[in-house]
């Protein structure tokens, strides 16, 4: 596994005027007490794309809106690898990321979102990432998560909490 890449990919940090954070509960995951399959919008970057037309471009597919504009993007990544038991397994059968990478190699954006909640459409895309959203403070994530993310979700904390509810 050491010897796999990481993905390129973004996170995104959505703020609304009150402080609070989007998060969606992923669709292919069902909450238990053990398992907390909140996160909020990511995903890869595509080839030709930077940083902030993917993070508009998947803003737009797992939340139907591309409403918000970038408060900061991190000047550097943060990483994560899937844990060992993880690797070889995905949604309905199919190998993660075609086993091809290790984990994510994320680089955070924070951004204000600028819309309606009614704006907020999570089937608005053909393969939709969410079966239900809220808004949250930021402390409350790490509590909210898989614990392979909480790491990286501690230190995104850290670099937006200025402009967050904790």
């Amino acid at each position: 596994m050491s010897s796999l890449p990481y993905r390129p990919c973004v996170g995104i940090a959505l703020f609304n005027a009150r402080g609070e954070v989007f998060v969606g509960r992923r669709i292919d995951s069902e909450e238990t007490p053990s398992n907390r399959p909140w996160q909020m919008p990511q995903g890869g970057i595509d080839e030709g794309e930077d940083i902030a037309e993917a993070a508009f471009r998947e803003l737009k597919e797992e939340t139907g809106t591309d409403k918000a504009e970038i408060i900061r993007i991190l000047d550097h990544t943060i990483c994560y690898d899937l844990p060992p038991h993880l690797m070889g397994k995905g949604h309905e059968g199919r190998v993660i990321w075609g086993g091809k990478y290790r984990g994510q190699e994320q680089t955070w954006i924070a951004m204000r979102f600028t819309g309606d909640d009614s704006d907020i459409v999570l089937d608005a895309d053909d393969h939709p990432e969410f079966a239900e959203w809220k808004w949250a403070a930021l402390d409350e994530l790490p509590d909210m998560i898989v614990p392979f993310k909480r790491d990286t979700y501690k230190q995104v904390i850290e670099a937006f909490k200025e402009f967050g509810r904790v």
